[in-house]
């Protein structure tokens, strides 16, 4: 197949980066000796000013924008903050946010919740209550042949999991173009990079939808609309938490996208359907 057009993304992933992926050695079906590769697997500690919040287990790209979407995501970093400075230091795995207004979330880091995403996806204390109150736009529309090319750009992009499996990819896209391609280990890490991406880039979301390789779950609901993307698609499956919050937040949910068929549970306004299959 056709590799995709990679000249209209900002940012798509790099399979052969060093360190993303490890090489092992095996036995195959027949007792064979195989080299395959496998994803790469780190923790990452994020701070945010003198205040650890968080290790994550990454895949290890990008980790300034992953540390700044999760705080985004986690609603410890506002979208009016200064960030005043992002500190990596790869030999201890830590990223550090400093803003210019002072922070102190002890008391919002002993209430957290554990959700259906791999890797350890957390949510914090208060963001059922910031979710109750966002309001998404209805101005955008989204054409089915979209949708249908959408799948058939990311899925012929070059990708670490074509590579070595065992990963999740999140694609922020515009209309029928990906935009932003991120993958790793939890697809909870790979949207915060987006978030981290789009908010250091000053990306508005309201014209946007995201694409996901991994389920529909109440995490990935929660994200979408904390970060304003008004649609959210996936090749895979749904949860019914995730359908639920979806309905109450007016999120369009698209899920088992694959060629020229998908389902949708919620936010209907937005999709025209131009292709009568």
């Amino acid at each position: 197949m056709k590799t995709a057009d990679l000249s209209r993304y900002l940012l798509y992933p790099q399979p052969d980066a060093p360190d993303l992926t490890d090489s092992v050695l095996g036995r195959d079906e027949n007792n064979q000796p195989i080299d395959i590769d496998v994803v790469a697997e780190r923790g990452l500690t994020v701070y945010l000013n003198r205040q650890e919040v968080v290790t994550l287990m990454t895949l290890g790209d990008h980790p300034q924008y992953l540390a700044v979407g999760f705080l985004l995501n986690q609603n410890m970093l506002r979208a009016d903050d200064k960030v005043t400075g992002i500190d990596y230091d790869q030999e201890l795995s830590v990223v550090i946010v400093r803003t210019a207004r002072e922070t102190n979330y002890e008391d919002k880091l002993k209430q957290k919740v554990r959700t259906s995403g791999c890797a350890q996806g957390t949510v914090f204390g208060d963001i059922m209550e910031k979710f109750a109150g966002i309001q998404l736009t209805d101005n955008l529309q989204l054409k089915t042949s979209a949708i249908y090319a959408l799948s058939k750009k990311i899925n012929t992009t070059p990708s670490i999991y074509h590579k070595a499996g065992a990963i999740h990819g999140c694609v922020l896209c515009h209309d029928d173009q990906p935009l932003i391609y991120m993958e790793d280990v939890g697809r909870h890490n790979a949207i915060d990079k987006i978030a981290g991406y789009m908010y250091q880039h000053a990306i508005e979301p309201y014209d946007k939808c995201f694409y996901t390789t991994g389920r529909l779950t109440s995490e990935m609901v929660i994200k979408t609309v904390q970060m304003q993307i008004p649609i959210l698609i996936s090749r895979s499956g749904f949860t019914a938490w995730g359908v639920a919050l979806a309905r109450q937040a007016g999120l369009t949910l698209v899920g088992r996208a694959k060629g020229r068929k998908f389902v949708a549970l919620s936010g209907y306004q937005r999709l025209h359907y131009d292709i009568n299959i």
